[in-house]
């Protein structure tokens, strides 16, 4: 049964909560596609995950590239799993593909400081449990660690 993961940001940066989401997923041998909604928050993405640490880099590539389908993480736009992974992300309010059931594992991560993001992370929340997934929630506590809310 496919998992879905709802992660509150809290006065954080996705780009910090994310990255290490991605790199434990690869150490767990998981393939991962990350679905946003706009091209600049994607290739924001693609340039950070290039260069945010000193001694490495964390590999994957974008939809746009001859060999997508070979990425171990592919930041996208549409709904597709082009490289056949078994986790995906869902940043910027993408929504829930219809696919959905042949994941391991989604994870959606929201704004907290969006109205907007909330009330969208509910209302998929709330579908989610009606189609039977196994849903949980996972918030930040004051040292920054996740702490599963529901």
């Amino acid at each position: 049964m496919t998992e879905i993961l709802f992660y509150h940001l809290q006065g954080q940066k996705l780009e910090g909560v994310l990255t290490p989401l991605l790199e434990k997923s690869l150490e767990r041998g998981w393939k991962v596609v990350v679905q946003g909604a706009t091209e600049e928050r994607i290739d924001a993405l693609d340039a950070h995950l290039w260069t945010y640490s000193d001694d490495g880099f964390l590999p994957h590539g974008t939809w746009r590239e001859p060999d997508a389908a070979s990425q171990p993480v592919l930041l996208t736009l549409d709904d597709r799993n082009s490289n056949e992974a078994t986790v995906r992300f869902l940043i910027e309010g993408a929504a829930v593909p219809d696919d959905a059931a042949t994941y391991q594992r989604l994870v959606l991560v929201f704004d907290g400081d969006d109205d907007d993001a909330v009330a969208a992370a509910r209302a998929q929340w709330t579908d989610a449990k009606a189609k039977g997934f196994e849903a949980t929630y996972w918030q930040p506590d004051e040292q920054g660690r996740w702490v599963k809310k529901a």
